[in-house]
């Protein structure tokens, strides 16, 4: 048996392609010379990432202007005035809100996807948006003529849509990113929060067969923007209950940035169920440092004590630049760190085999 390795999603994108998507905003570049920036910066990503040894790699969600809020590019009729998230550092992101009905999708991943698979034979991961972070573009005093249960009728149909429409185009398998998750509970300590957002996810997720669920998971971490984040004092003790509620087949949880892991991994053994498999982040993509193989491995072979290892595999704590103006993270470090992943992953699986905890 071998330690599955994934990535989270999104690489910082190249400094010219940061400028590009900022001078085409202002009207400063047309759409073709945006074009030939985004398809250089997709052909890199996917050279770099065959290159780390990566069984698995995405497109780095190069064209993506970020990962919340794609399905909505090009929007006509956007408020900007949405739900501020404030993140430990002070600084915030803004989301917009709709003005008007019926909501539809803009942009669906599968195009990522195809685009992606002209450029390489590795499988291609997709990340998706969770539909509860899609719910908050709904304004809180409502819109006239488009009731906010009819919004979420036709959220539930779109965010299947999404989904599906990656796997049919040939995604190894779709990550929903739920980041928000750890919030909710910062926002509201009873937990009401985070079981709406859940019971809202598992409306989208019942609608696949088992054997698709096996190809969809969840990616929850505590935000990870400008070096910041915007819940890591929510303990996963809190957390871990009711995310394990979700019916996915697998989880990419943050961990390495984590300051208590027994913790976290004790969590973990409490809540998983038997048939979900738990992606462990052990590179931080806060930190700049580049973890060793070597550390990479103690940090595996350290929660294999715990999980059970048909049930562990490995990732990155978060995607490394989820907005598209985020140069906190060089792109040679994220790269660097993946690379490490890989072969500390292939170190552990060395060292359990020879413990015989794979037989």
């Amino acid at each position: 048996m071998k330690i599955q390795t994934q990535p989270i999603g999104s690489i910082p994108r190249p400094i010219e392609l940061i400028l590009g998507m900022q001078a085409h905003a202002a009207g400063q570049l047309d759409d073709k010379s945006l074009q030939q920036l985004f398809d250089a910066a997709l052909k890199d990503t996917i050279k770099r990432f065959e290159e780390t040894g990566s069984p698995v790699i995405t497109d780095g969600e190069q064209t993506k202007p970020s990962f919340a809020t794609y399905p909505i590019s090009g929007m006509k009729g956007l408020d900007p005035n949405g739900i501020v998230i404030p993140f430990a550092d002070g600084h915030t992101r803004q989301l917009p809100k709709i003005t008007a009905g019926p909501f539809r999708y803009q942009v669906y991943t599968n195009t990522y996807v195809q685009k992606a698979k002209l450029l390489t034979t590795l499988p291609v991961k997709q990340a998706v948006i969770s539909v509860s972070a899609i719910s908050l573009l709904y304004p809180q005093e409502g819109i006239e003529g488009y009731p906010r249960e009819q919004f979420i009728h036709d959220l539930l149909n779109e965010a299947e849509t999404d989904i599906r429409k990656s796997l049919d185009s040939g995604a190894y398998n779709v990550q929903i990113d739920f980041t928000e998750a750890r919030l909710a509970l910062k926002l509201d300590p009873t937990g009401g929060l985070l079981k709406t957002f859940i019971d809202l996810n598992n409306e989208v997720l019942n609608r696949f067969s088992t054997e698709e669920k096996k190809r969809i998971g969840v990616h929850s971490c505590p935000g990870g923007d400008f070096d910041s984040t915007h819940s890591a004092d929510i303990s996963y003790s809190s957390l871990l209950p009711l995310l394990f509620q979700l019916n996915a087949g697998n989880f990419y949880l943050e961990y390495a940035g984590e300051k208590n892991k027994p913790a976290v991994l004790a969590a973990i053994k409490e809540n998983i169920k038997p048939a979900q498999v738990i992606f462990l982040g052990v590179t931080d993509v806060l930190d700049p440092k580049i973890e060793t193989p070597d550390d990479i491995r103690e940090t595996i072979l350290e929660a294999a004590g715990i999980i059970p290892i048909q049930q562990l595999g490995t990732t990155d704590d978060c995607g490394f630049s989820p907005f598209a103006d985020d140069t906190s993270t060089a792109r040679d470090i994220a790269f660097a760190k993946i690379k490490s992943r890989i072969e500390g992953t292939k170190l552990a699986e060395a060292a359990l085999a020879k413990t015989s905890v794979f037989v």
